[in-house]
């Protein structure tokens, strides 16, 4: 009998990569994917009727509002979908005995910590978006038994979504010349490397370990680091001069170290 997933948020950067790796039924695996034109989480009645015609043993929730800098200046529009979706998918995902896997951040961090961020430490986000991710977390929690939420950091896709990576090689048309700050030290992590941990680590060897899990990539960088990176990954780090600043102009609070310890079961 097949595995049967739903990937909720699947016109986002993961719910794409995943769907790009996995969507072939192959191996026992059957999902199915939706976007929030299809189905929105915030949507109490909407989520009933979508599941009570449907059946799932996982529920992948890629559903999130991720704009940092907006989120400070209209933050019930973050808490709406990060915290009040969560909370209502979480809930139906008891009522159907659904095992919820949530995407969470390092955002839930304040970064003042020198080493490593583990599942052991007290969460304390500094801005709005990580407030609300961690009432997600909170009412997961709360609510279901059966879950993984994941906490991941510095997330990109090569082909996917609007992200630091993409941005970089965009810049890289236009610009021969552009700074990028040394000021945060994060783990850029790859969708597809979250997305086997998440499919082959937690789903298909049916990882009982259930509750918080950091997953990132191993190579803790500044944000200077990952642009030199990505460029000559690209083979046109000749043909730009990057520029190392130490201030990074945002509106919204971050994290300065949010390097997250990967844990693998």
């Amino acid at each position: 009998m097949s595995i049967k997933i739903l990937v909720t948020g699947a016109n986002g950067q993961l719910g794409k990569t995943i769907e790009e790796l996995y969507s072939d039924k192959q191996n026992g695996l059957d999902f199915v994917f939706v976007s929030k034109a299809e189905l929105d989480i915030t949507k109490v009645e909407e989520l009933k009727r979508f599941f009570n015609n449907n059946n799932f043993d996982y529920c992948i929730n890629c559903a999130a509002y991720t704009n940092v800098e907006q989120s400070e200046k209209t933050p019930e529009i973050a808490f709406e979908v990060n915290a009040k979706g969560v909370k209502n998918l979480a809930e139906v995902c008891k009522e159907k005995r659904i095992i919820l896997i949530h995407i969470s951040t390092d955002y839930v961090f304040d970064g003042k910590k020198n080493e490593v961020y583990t599942i052991e430490d007290t969460p304390n986000p500094i801005n709005e978006y990580g407030k609300s991710k961690l009432l997600g977390e909170n009412f997961v929690h709360e609510i279901l038994d059966e879950y993984f939420i994941i906490r991941t950091s510095w997330l990109y896709s090569k082909v996917y979504g609007k992200n630091f990576y993409r941005s970089i090689l965009e810049k890289a048309k236009t610009e021969k010349v552009f700074s990028v700050t040394v000021e945060q030290i994060g783990c850029p992590t790859d969708t597809v490397n979250l997305s086997k941990y998440i499919i082959i680590q937690l789903i298909k060897t049916k990882n009982g370990n259930f509750g918080i899990h950091h997953f990132c990539d191993r190579v803790p960088m500044t944000w200077y680091d990952f642009a030199k990176q990505i460029l000559q990954e690209n083979k046109i780090d000749n043909n730009i001069n990057l520029v190392k600043v130490n201030k990074y102009r945002t509106f919204a609070k971050r994290p300065k170290r949010s390097v997250l310890l990967e844990k693998l079961n």
